[in-house]
């Protein structure tokens, strides 16, 4: 493939994104008041709650079978690289620029979680329908190149869930300031003696023993089990999106539950249809409230011009380096399989800009909102030069 070609078919996707990202920044100017913040929060309410949800699981029951996810066994194992590595990049970030302790949470999370849902699910379709990509018929990239998309979310899905939300809750100012009302309440405030002694004398799910020890009873473990599940936030986890995938999985992998749904000659095809139907409204719409959710950004914060640049240079210089050396190992000690687009797809997932979804994290807590949104604006802004240049590096390392 000649430079033209590869920059033609490296580029439009972005240009894509871009247009339609600014379309949704037009929309929700307070002059044009059509993408408020309201009509903003219900229309996420439905991506987030059906749009997303089916799609993944639609793409997923179509492309994935039993021997397809025994051959994309890397993909987690790389997803979990890109962590590792942001978050080991932004402690020295940290280190560096010794940013205020409620932002500590924000800067490791943007280091190291990209948008692996999103972006993936508008940048691969477009680039299998360009003249000049290296991935074969469109149709068989688009069909393919949309499983391995709506597997990263998924993953990707869980990672952020698990990983960035419990980062930006243990940095969170307001979380340690309640922790630390409730230690001095207990120690000066006569008035709540009785009350909160009260509270922390054991259960009746626990009781003393012959010998003065506390007995551990189901009750009690129960209870234990229930406090850990809402400190991991095991909800969270398990969004509508990576249910979509475990459904998506289920129909794939299960063969009478795949003849029944998938192929033109399935009795229930009807159901897979209408899924991907409503799945196909998810990618523009999501472009569209990422252009709304930027807008924010244009306001400004405190935000030092440090911390932007640095997460800009580890996301966007130091990872896709990172990746690129990753995945020539595991090419070389014949970790994955030599198929161009997963092996695309592989190396995108080191070059992508923060995930969005921490802007929502970061209202969760109240810690950063202002700051994340500064980062946003500048990490996407520069995405659109950084992902040209990087996907057409990879197209042209994995031709």
């Amino acid at each position: 493939m000649g430079f033209v070609d590869l920059f033609s078919a490296a580029s439009m996707p972005v240009l894509k994104v871009l247009i339609v990202t600014a379309l949704g920044s037009f929309l929700a100017l307070d002059s044009v008041d059509i993408f408020g913040q309201s009509t903003m929060k219900q229309v996420n309410n439905i991506v987030f709650f059906v749009f997303t949800p089916s799609l993944v699981g639609s793409n997923l029951a179509k492309t994935i079978t039993l021997e397809s996810i025994i051959s994309m066994w890397f993909m987690p194992v790389n997803i979990l690289l890109t962590y590792i590595i942001g978050s080991a990049l932004g402690w020295v970030l940290l280190i560096i620029t010794r940013p205020p302790q409620h932002l500590k949470g924000l800067i490791i999370g943007a280091c190291a979680a990209g948008n692996l849902g999103s972006l993936p699910l508008i940048i691969i379709p477009a680039v299998c329908k360009e003249k000049g990509s290296p991935f074969g018929d469109p149709d068989v990239c688009h069909e393919y190149g949309m499983a391995y998309a709506s597997l990263s979310m998924a993953i990707g899905a869980i990672f952020l869930w698990t990983y960035v939300y419990n980062l930006v809750r243990v940095f969170s100012v307001n979380s340690q300031d309640s922790g630390n009302n409730v230690v001095v309440s207990v120690k000066v405030t006569g008035s709540m003696g009785n009350h909160l002694t009260k509270s922390l004398i054991p259960s009746s799910s626990s009781t003393l023993n012959m010998k003065g020890r506390w007995k551990v009873t189901p009750e009690m473990m129960k209870q234990h089990l229930g406090n850990l599940s809402r400190r991991l936030n095991l909800q969270a986890v398990f969004t509508p999106s990576t249910i979509g995938a475990i459904v998506g999985f289920m129909i794939g992998t299960i063969t009478p539950i795949r003849r029944l749904l998938i192929g033109t000659t399935a009795p229930l095809r009807v159901i897979q249809d209408s899924a991907s139907l409503v799945g196909d409204a998810a990618i523009p719409t999501m472009t569209l409230i990422m252009g709304g959710n930027l807008l924010r950004g244009l306001k400004g914060s405190s935000v030092s011009a440090s911390l932007v640049i640095g997460i800009v240079v580890v996301r966007f210089i130091f990872l896709p380096i990172f990746g690129t050396l990753i995945i020539k190992g595991a090419i070389h000690f014949s970790l994955v399989h030599a198929d161009p687009l997963y092996l695309f797809v592989l190396l995108l997932q080191f070059a992508l800009p923060p995930a969005m979804n921490i802007g929502t994290i970061t209202q969760l807590f109240g810690a950063g909102e202002a700051e994340c949104s500064v980062i946003m604006m500048w990490a996407y802004g520069l995405a659109s030069l950084s992902l040209t240049f990087w996907s057409m590096f990879f197209m042209w390392l994995v031709a």
